[in-house]
């Protein structure tokens, strides 16, 4: 029987009533008890301007956890490349594997940036918000879900969520958020061209446009694997299949195009030095608790918390299910949240197990990264330690 390994994906949440410190905390915890529990990869995502989600620097949030561990990979999932420049991330995380050898892997995500301003634009300030949303969204590739789907073994696909929406309604929340992590008249290259630097860093190959050979130290013959983030079939998917690169698909934030993102990437896959075939991860929300019942009531933040992410405030530090509980809900905010709250996998070991396995033989996933939230720390290290057991029961470990 062929393997699945569980892989951990870790915003660094902030629940309510806990300060900053205490969520830092709790991941250097978590990423020692996966790493007890036979996980294999710890990855740190990275959000700005939200105060209930820490993952600000995965440079810095891997450097904490590697120092607490001793064989669990880490890695991003993924560095933004939208406010990032190709050469100061390989350097970065050349640094890291200076220290930790053999364990890093770079996960390369996609986000919203400047576009490179037309000739006409005096101001050299860049594409207004609006455009750079645009440009943004025009990438995300795939069909458009206007129905529930299903897939032939029965996973649930749903509407799509239109991320337009989400960006147009915290385009002045955008717009800022550029204008203090982008330099001014700073604007995103390609996304290709991007990542087509950092391997050129990463292989001690790359030469400027106007000629000129540049080394990254560190970083150049750093035993790093880079994988390539995509939430659809768009140009991730397709920048990951053409350069041979590893991929990681979103169940968990855009569980209606997770098929469309896996399909495109084996279309476009190709061969390269670092993969003779595809190799995929899909990540879910998961919450396991000892019963169906337990795990509902552990989990029942979780609507309230996405729904803050997508009214355009940004994440809420984590609800106690009773805070949940006391929101009154309209059917605008439900609808708002279903797509998310749906594809949420949640219940005891088995129920959860189950669904994984579902999950996986409809994505054809190597392996899956497991995204879990609920306000008590406790409760969250032990739904991980739940599904590990489940899963080694099961022959997946």
């Amino acid at each position: 029987m062929s393997t699945t390994p569980l892989a951990v994906l870790d915003l660094i949440p902030r629940s309510s009533g806990d300060d900053n410190a205490t969520a830092v905390r709790n991941a250097v915890d978590l990423a020692r008890q996966a790493e007890r529990f036979g996980y294999q990869r710890y990855w740190f995502a990275e959000h700005h301007l939200n105060p209930g989600v820490l993952g600000a620097s995965p440079a810095v949030s891997i450097a904490l956890v590697a120092g607490a561990t001793s064989s669990i990979r880490v890695g991003s999932a993924g560095v933004q490349l939208g406010h990032r420049q190709p050469l100061a991330t390989v350097e970065e995380f050349g640094l890291l594997d200076a220290v930790y050898p053999g364990r890093l892997d770079l996960g390369l995500g996609r986000s919203i940036g400047r576009q490179k301003p037309a000739p006409a634009d005096a101001n050299g300030s860049g594409q207004p918000t609006v455009a750079a949303v645009s440009a943004y969204t025009a990438n995300r590739g795939g069909g458009a879900h206007a129905t529930e789907q299903r897939t032939d073994n029965g996973l649930l696909l749903p509407k799509q969520y239109d991320f337009s929406r989400l960006l147009a309604s915290s385009q002045a929340k955008v717009a800022t958020m550029l204008h203090l992590l982008q330099q001014p008249g700073a604007y995103t290259p390609g996304y290709d061209s991007q990542v087509s630097d950092i391997l050129a860093f990463l292989a001690g190959t790359y030469v400027s446009p106007d000629g000129v050979a540049v080394r990254a130290y560190p970083g150049e013959g750093a035993a790093i694997q880079v994988w390539i983030l995509g939430a659809s079939g768009g140009s991730s998917a397709t920048v990951a299949g053409e350069k041979g690169l590893r991929f990681a698909a979103s169940y968990h934030h855009s569980p209606s195009t997770v098929i469309d993102a896996v399909e495109a990437y084996r279309a476009a896959f190709r061969a390269s030095a670092e993969l003779d075939r595809p190799r995929i991860s899909v990540s879910a929300d998961v919450v396991v608790g000892e019963t169906d019942e337990q795990a509902a009531v552990l989990a029942s933040g979780y609507g309230l918390w996405v729904r803050s992410i997508r009214a355009g405030s940004g994440a809420i530090p984590f609800p106690t299910p009773e805070e949940a509980a006391g929101h009154e809900w309209s059917a605008e905010d439900r609808d708002l949240v279903r797509d998310r709250v749906e594809t949420q996998l949640v219940g005891s070991p088995k129920t959860v197990a189950d669904k994984l396995e579902q999950l996986r033989d409809a994505t054809g996933a190597d392996e899956l990264a497991i995204t879990t939230i609920t306000h008590d720390h406790a409760d969250r290290v032990r739904s991980y330690e739940l599904l590990a057991a489940e899963w080694a029961r099961r022959g997946h470990a």
